[in-house]
């Protein structure tokens, strides 16, 4: 299926990986809208993708904004949900619930009111596609809460399959990949963490949001794929 005239919205579409699908949906003829609560974000990523593309200032966790956002937006094809802060990660014993409830409200409860909110708008042969990561499958020490919530993801993701046919409901997880995700640990720190991650991956490497961009214009893409989690992460979990 073509994206040729598509119209396709990003929630969390101003950096990272939802950046990288932005610009790829551009490239294969769609128009798309991104969003970010802030202003300075939206602005630079409209300025870099062109006339194809527009913005808005939208705080996820506030449901009332996410309504007059798709009010604004009217009928459109695709809803990609990339919306997420750094990864709430750190031992159980030493984490407070409310650090913990904060953690889920924009990755979890963020894509539920996206979904609830978009899913009236969509044109029919539509998809949406949230994201999640292989915390879940592959859980480390000290992910308890990061793991949490790409298990609740992906039931999310199989629950609104069923609920919203023939509306497609798919979910993307990624690996470790670079992204301004880790930009809160200094420079050089990241990149030893690069390097160590991707030496111990069958791909020899990191990811690159370009390599993800790709699974979710593939779930665009494919009218016969619902409710199902691709995981794309260089082999994380093998090894």
């Amino acid at each position: 299926m073509s994206l040729h005239n598509k119209r396709v919205v990003l929630l969390g579409g101003t950096s990272g990986i939802g950046l990288a699908t932005a610009r790829l949906a551009l490239r294969e003829g769609a128009s798309v809208i991104v969003s970010s609560s802030r202003k300075d974000n939206v602005a630079a990523a409209v300025a870099s993708l062109g006339a194809r593309a527009d913005g808005y200032v939208v705080d996820l966790g506030d449901e009332q904004q996410v309504v007059e956002l798709f009010g604004r937006i009217g009928a459109f094809d695709h809803l990609v949900y990339t919306g997420g802060e750094s990864l709430q990660l750190g031992a159980l014993a030493d984490t407070e619930l409310s650090a913990a409830r904060k953690a889920f409200e924009l990755r979890m409860f963020g894509a539920m009111g996206a979904v609830k909110h978009a899913a009236p708008h969509l044109r029919a042969g539509g998809s949406i596609t949230l994201t999640t990561g292989i915390a879940s499958p592959r859980p480390q020490k000290n992910w308890t809460v990061a793991a949490s919530i790409c298990g609740a993801v992906e039931a999310l993701t199989r629950a609104l399959a069923v609920e919203l046919a023939p509306l497609r409901v798919n979910a993307v997880s990624p690996g470790f990949v670079r992204t301004p995700l880790w930009d809160n640990i200094p420079q050089a720190q990241r990149e030893a963490m690069y390097g160590e991650v991707g030496a111990r991956l069958p791909v020899g490497r990191v990811g690159e949001a370009e390599d993800i961009a790709e699974t979710y214009l593939y779930l665009m893409r494919n009218r016969f794929s619902t409710g199902q989690t691709v995981v794309v992460d260089g082999g994380g979990v093998l090894v």
